[in-house]
């Protein structure tokens, strides 16, 4: 409902009232001795602890000797390359480095084969698109052609890459590329955005991964660091049996990289990931199983999976599962996990056309220390970039088959609907967090069957549950800093924590205004050079002021009074809410009219004071002039428009 703009331009009161849903929750189950280990983990550390897991012939060769070059500046990439080859011809063996930083292309390993780096070697990628040669593959849940690693193991068996050593993305090169620098102010970012086709930069940008393990079985994986990455650190493929071990990541070396996801295994299986310390800027640990109608055509899980005994710094998730859910995951298992300032800990992202089975999974064993949101399951993810579709601007000649692929309908529509179910939560702190629990998902499919035992959770406040069903809790306690319980929206079976507010301490992002939304308008008015523009936060009546971060905000109520024109900018959150974009509003006085310029849709409601009604309202959905109290309605929903009002 639009606000009573007329009270508040005749300077009465005005009440605006936004009921909180009172919601506590608490779950049981059998709980396991923490010692004991699962049929999974025993089953993979039987593969994988066995000494013969990925045995080398001992023979060595050295790149030095095909004519490498560790100054730095030399590229190295042939003479690597012709190491490789020569142990692959051999009958395997392993490939080693003097001391010193190796500028390379794209390498690929061989069967049998092991890449040793010894502390003092670094591989670093040359920013050169043309050493990097497409093939066929995986990104973001769809198979296309895409340009190769820094490293590759490409539908080989048996290989290693191990030791102390460096493989340095030298990523900066396609973060430009894709955003300039600073971020989001150039790039196809900027160029995309403008033509509305922003879900596509990611798949246009080729930028280089630094390891990629595609269609390959027995894989080794340890000890060395990965840093710089220009999109996704470690990519596990359509592969099975691949052993992870003891990696340092670190992307945020000179800037901030997009997507700079740590490890995923993407529709793989058997996969044992542990003792890595990961700080990206993007997901930290993730699991994915493709993309929406091609994901659902390959129909390929990812299963039987460990990620255990790591540490994530900066990133975006702890541990995520997703967006690209459309294969289906199952048995999967996490534990020993540490967040350290990560924005979000246990992840679940996924769309309405995403579609996938994920069940069977348990996390237990975690510590989170000032992560945001340490639950946060959205199934309706990234609107702007899950659901895309191609405008009729873009001519077409210049219409990539991807983006036909990346904009076909799932049918049945019901088809695309993910189910997350069975998942299994245990032993876990948190302190220091914004908002304990968060989860939104579908009618159809609500997230349902979990069971969380033995959980502690300290945050500011409670959150909110959309669509769940039949959470059971056991020893489960929260306590927060507001007054609030848990908000929660078609969801049943819900069973309560134990539940400790805090009366001291509220935060004020989440209180109510001492004054009404009139007064504040009222008292900003006498004030010397006041705004002309005042948009309103409808979560927390609270006026927002020129560069203000606002919350997601479904509506957004703004007063005009248009004695001359003005304008003003603050940001809302972009997507999953890590990146941030610029909402614009401006008014004109004559003819009288508004623009807005965002890249999210909203429902405005603009209250104009206007003594006389228009003689015409144009760009609108609706609009209603009230005379007695001299206002102008306007409703739109968009997020770039103009109206004109005279």
């Amino acid at each position: 409902m639009p606000l009573a703009v007329y009270e508040i331009f005749n300077m009465r009161s005005l009440y605006l009232f936004f009921p909180f849903f009172l919601l506590t929750f608490l779950f049981s189950c059998k709980e396991k001795p923490k010692n004991d280990k699962s049929e999974l983990v025993t089953r993979l550390e039987s593969i994988f602890y066995d000494p013969a897991f990925v045995t080398i012939p001992d023979q060595t060769f050295n790149v030095a000797d095909n004519g490498a070059i560790g100054d730095g500046q030399t590229l190295a990439t042939q003479a690597i390359q012709m190491t490789i080859d020569a142990a692959a011809k051999a009958g395997g063996g392993k490939v080693i480095f003097p001391q010193g930083t190796f500028l390379s292309g794209a390498l690929f390993l061989k069967s049998n084969v092991e890449l040793h780096l010894d502390e003092g070697v670094t591989i670093q990628a040359i920013q050169d698109d043309s050493q990097y040669p497409e093939h066929k593959t995986r990104i973001a849940g769809l198979e296309m052609e895409w340009p190769s690693a820094l490293i590759n193991v490409y539908q080989q068996k048996n290989v290693r890459i191990t030791g102390k050593g460096i493989i340095d993305g030298n990523g900066k090169f396609w973060w430009d590329k894709f955003w300039g620098d600073p971020p989001r102010s150039g790039g196809m970012w900027v160029e995309y955005k403008e033509k509305d086709i922003r879900w596509a930069v990611d798949y246009d940008c080729k930028r280089v991964r630094p390891v990629v393990v595609y269609e390959s079985e027995d894989v080794l994986l340890k000890d060395f660091t990965v840093k710089r990455a220009g999109f996704w650190t470690i990519s596990l493929t359509y592969s099975e049996r691949i052993y992870v071990d003891g990696l340092i990541i670190r992307n945020n070396i000179g800037g901030f990289g997009p997507s700079s996801d740590g490890i995923n295994s993407d529709s793989s299986k058997d996969i044992l990931v542990e003792n890595c310390d990961i700080d990206c800027n993007d997901d930290n640990l993730c699991i994915k199983a493709g993309r929406d109608a091609d994901g659902l055509r390959v129909n390929r899980p990812a299963e039987n999976i460990v990620y255990r005994n790591c540490i994530t710094r900066s990133g975006h998730g702890l541990f995520t599962i997703g967006s690209e859910t459309s294969g289906g995951m199952r048995n999967i298992e996490v534990y020993g996990l540490e967040a350290i300032g990560t924005n979000t800990g246990i992840r679940f992202k996924s769309a309405q056309v995403r579609g996938g089975l994920i069940e069977n999974i348990w996390f237990h064993d975690i510590k989170m220390k000032d992560v945001d949101s340490p639950f946060h399951f959205e199934l309706n993810w990234y609107p702007e970039y899950s659901y895309p579709s191609i405008p009729a601007t873009i001519p077409e000649a210049e219409i990539q088959d991807r983006w036909k692929l990346l904009t076909q309908v799932v049918e049945p529509p019901e088809r695309g609907i993910p189910e997350f179910r069975n998942i299994r939560l245990s032993n876990i702190t948190v302190e220091g967090a914004k908002e304990a629990f968060y989860a939104n998902a579908f009618p159809e499919k609500p997230i349902r069957n979990l069971t969380w035992e033995n959980i502690t959770i300290e945050a500011e406040k409670s959150g909110s549950l959309h669509y769940a069903n039949q959470w059971r809790m056991k020893n489960v306690s929260l306590t927060t800093q507001s007054q609030d319980s848990i908000l929660f929206k078609n969801s049943t079976q819900i069973e309560h924590p134990t539940f400790f507010p805090q009366a001291a301490g509220v935060d004020g992002a989440s209180a109510k205004p001492q004054q009404s939304v009139a007064a504040q308008i009222a008292n900003l008015l006498t004030k010397n050079d006041p705004p002309f523009i005042i948009p309103v936060n409808s979560a927390t009546e609270m006026l927002i002021f020129e560069g203000d971060t606002i919350p997601p905000l479904e509506e957004i109520s703004v007063f005009v009074f248009p004695n001359e024109s003005s304008s003003i900018e603050f940001q809302e959150p972009l997507g999953d809410g890590f990146y941030f974009s610029p909402l614009k509003i401006s008014n004109t006085v004559q003819p009288g009219g508004i623009e807005v310029m965002g890249q999210k849709d909203h429902h405005w409601v603009f209250n104009i004071k206007s003594e006389k009604p228009p003689q015409s309202v144009t760009g609108s959905d609706s609009w209603t002039y009230h005379a007695e109290e001299q206002s102008l309605v306007i409703e739109k929903t968009g997020k770039s428009f103009k109206l004109q009002y005279k």
